[in-house]
């Protein structure tokens, strides 16, 4: 296994975490933004609530997302174990 491949998986690695946190953060931001939007509207100074708000968001986009997000983590999984004989090499 060459250097250029070990950057490879390296690089692979953090495309998929990338793509694997965006469902959250994304979520997050938007409920954020439109929940700070509704207080600042209602004048309700409550920190709070924009938390638990944000917290049930996130938590249900994990939930929802959670199948997909373990399908791509085994299937990176095992291509990376799959070329764990060629390290020898």
């Amino acid at each position: 296994m060459q250097t250029v491949d070990v950057v490879s998986y390296f690089t692979q690695a953090l495309y998929l975490v990338l793509w694997l946190s965006l469902p959250p953060i994304i979520v997050g931001s938007v409920v954020g933004t439109l929940f700070s939007l509704f207080q600042a509207l209602t004048q309700i100074q409550e920190q709070t609530l924009s938390f638990g708000i944000k917290l049930v968001a996130v938590s249900l986009t994990i939930l929802l997302t959670a199948r997909w997000i373990g399908g791509e983590m085994f299937n990176f999984t095992v291509q990376i174990f799959d070329a764990l004989p060629a390290l020898g090499h």
